[in-house]
């Protein structure tokens, strides 16, 4: 296995589109909102995920259902990868209808040790302009990891997650949910479609509910929160995964300092992603 991946750090590719009015309309339904933005209008925090993303040949994907290894990035060469968490400032609106532009480079690849084997942690950077400014800057770690055992199961149950909210609300991630979101953002990623695949090959429960869908309705949360006030930052962090036909909840409070601390707390009281957001 190829070890040194440092000719990558650096690289960078671009992708402009325009911000049709039409899948902006699919993720409004999708999310049960009773309106969608118009032409004109900002783009909720989070809906950019819908926008720049590769749009490969079937041909072209891995048993995973993600594009084959290489290309931009890296061809790390263990087989379960997975959006772990980001840090996104919010800097100025993108307006739906608009031509916009993403720039990603590849910041940093390394490598840890883990309890479960080795990771490849790698850090890209996006920055999306339009009208002739930069609107939102990205930090994005992905992760890579060893194949799951034959029959495996989780090692331990999650600790009951502590955290006292002061407002929240259920979700209940149904399969259409799990499918209209891959279906909008273009992912082939079987762990949200095929249950076999899902439990057998990687190990997990169930379907598994997409770590950015997840990260969108936290920033959803954040904004009825704030009072009026536009997202300037968001943080998140994935912990544990959800899985469909479970319901869990999103939550949060204020955490004194002019931010919201925020979750996802899974069915069993455990959390299954932490962020944080402040507000211009």
């Amino acid at each position: 296995m190829t070890t040194d991946y440092a000719d990558w750090i650096g690289r960078e590719e671009s992708r402009t589109e325009r911000i049709d009015a039409r899948p902006v309309q699919a993720m409004a339904a999708t999310l049960d909102l009773q309106a969608a933005p118009q032409a004109g209008g900002a783009l909720p925090a989070g809906w950019q995920w819908l926008f720049f993303n590769p749009m490969v040949a079937r041909s072209g994907l891995g048993t995973d259902g993600h594009p084959q290894r290489g290309g931009f990035l890296p061809p790390i060469e263990l087989p379960r990868r997975m959006w772990a968490g980001s840090r996104l400032n919010y800097l100025a609106d993108i307006v739906v209808d608009a031509l916009a532009t993403r720039t990603s480079r590849i910041a940093k690849v390394e490598n840890k040790v883990g309890k479960r084997g080795s990771l490849w942690f790698v850090t890209v950077e996006h920055t999306t302009t339009s009208e002739g400014r930069a609107c939102i800057v990205e930090q994005q770690d992905i992760v890579y990891r060893d194949a799951a055992a034959p029959g495996a199961v989780p090692a331990t149950t999650p600790e009951r997650y502590d955290g006292v909210a002061e407002w929240g609300r259920e979700i209940v991630p149904d399969t259409t949910l799990l499918f209209r979101y891959s279906a909008l953002t273009f992912n082939g990623h079987r762990i949200h479609y095929d249950q076999p695949y899902a439990r057998d090959e990687e190990g997990y429960a169930g379907l598994v509910v997409h770590g950015p869908l997840t990260a969108t309705l936290l920033q959803q949360l954040a904004v009825e929160q704030g009072g009026g006030r536009k997202l300037a930052r968001f943080e998140f962090r994935g912990v544990n995964p959800l899985i469909a036909g479970r319901a869990f909840r999103i939550e949060g409070r204020d955490a004194g300092d002019g931010t919201l601390a925020l979750w996802a707390r899974g069915p069993d009281g455990e959390l299954a992603m932490s962020a944080t957001a402040a507000f211009h």
